[in-house]
């Protein structure tokens, strides 16, 4: 049996460029790995895929992005074995934080693994663009910028070693609603990337802190208040600073210390008993 550790994403930066000719948003955002993971077991079996997840509400069948992944390995490298794939979820669930993107990422690199294919790290990518924009990135690991759709991406130095506080309030936001919502409202603060690439060129994690910008957080806090809130009360205890990920919802802190951020996730969670709250290292690229 094989096991992989999926890790979640958040974004430093996350900037709109435009509506591309093919109806996707060009984007810019620098994207970074940290140490909340949902941890994927897959192991060979005579035929087919089967999927189990300790998640009741989602599906366990070929909507899942595991089992898409799985599905597209077999069939572009005719894998004539089958493939039996468990997830166990850590990550929220539609949380803004990649959680199907990375598992389906973890899928790809366990079956390379599994089937001793000697796949690179451009083959898997190139197969994870197929199944979502997110889904290279969450192959790679990492601190990386990414343009395109989100699937072209560069290699930036390792965001210096901070803690994360992550926080997912009890709403749901779609991402296509956010993406519309900002086509027709936009952004009164977009990212200074190049200001971003400097502090990681310098390794200054206060710089990166003070850089964090998304341009869907003006759109999804106006629709929930409680985004603006939650950033309030990391800041307040304990964060330099504090971001939503993605379409959100949720929010993460950037803090310089594990104690720090265990001191924000506790007033966090004092404050908004209903919150699911986590506390995790950044991380590194992943080695394949």
């Amino acid at each position: 049996m094989i096991s992989v550790e999926a890790n979640a994403k958040i974004n430093l930066t996350l900037d709109i460029l435009g509506v591309r000719p093919d109806g996707y948003h060009e984007v810019k955002m620098v994207m970074q790995s940290v140490g909340l993971f949902d941890t994927i077991h897959l192991k060979k079996q005579p035929e087919g895929i089967s999927l189990r997840l300790d998640a009741a509400e989602l599906p366990a069948d070929e909507t899942n992005l595991a089992w898409k992944a799985a599905r597209i390995f077999r069939d572009v490298y005719k894998i004539q074995s089958g493939v039996s794939i468990s997830v166990e979820k850590r990550i929220p669930i539609a949380a803004g934080l990649a959680g199907g993107s990375t598992d389906a990422a973890g899928v790809l690199i366990g079956m390379n693994r599994l089937f001793e294919t000697g796949l690179s790290a451009k083959a898997l990518c190139s197969l994870g663009e197929k199944i979502g924009s997110d889904v290279p990135f969450c192959i790679e690991g990492g601190t990386m910028l990414a343009t395109g759709r989100g699937e072209l991406l560069h290699r930036l130095p390792d965001l210096p070693a901070l803690s994360v506080v992550l926080a997912k309030p009890p709403v749901s936001v779609s991402t296509a609603w956010a993406y519309k919502t900002y086509d027709r409202i936009g952004a009164a603060r977009h990212p200074d990337t190049q200001a971003m690439l400097a502090a990681l060129s310098e390794g200054n994690g206060e710089k990166v802190a003070n850089g964090l910008v998304n341009v869907l957080e003006e759109v999804t806090m106006q629709e929930h208040p409680i985004i603006g809130a939650y950033k309030r009360v990391l800041t307040e205890n304990g964060a330099m600073a504090s971001l939503m990920s993605g379409s959100g919802p949720t929010v993460f802190g950037l803090a310089k210390t594990m104690e720090n951020a265990e001191r924000a996730a506790q007033a966090l969670s004092h404050a908004y008993p209903d919150a699911a709250v986590f506390v995790a290292p950044t991380t590194g690229k992943n080695i394949l």
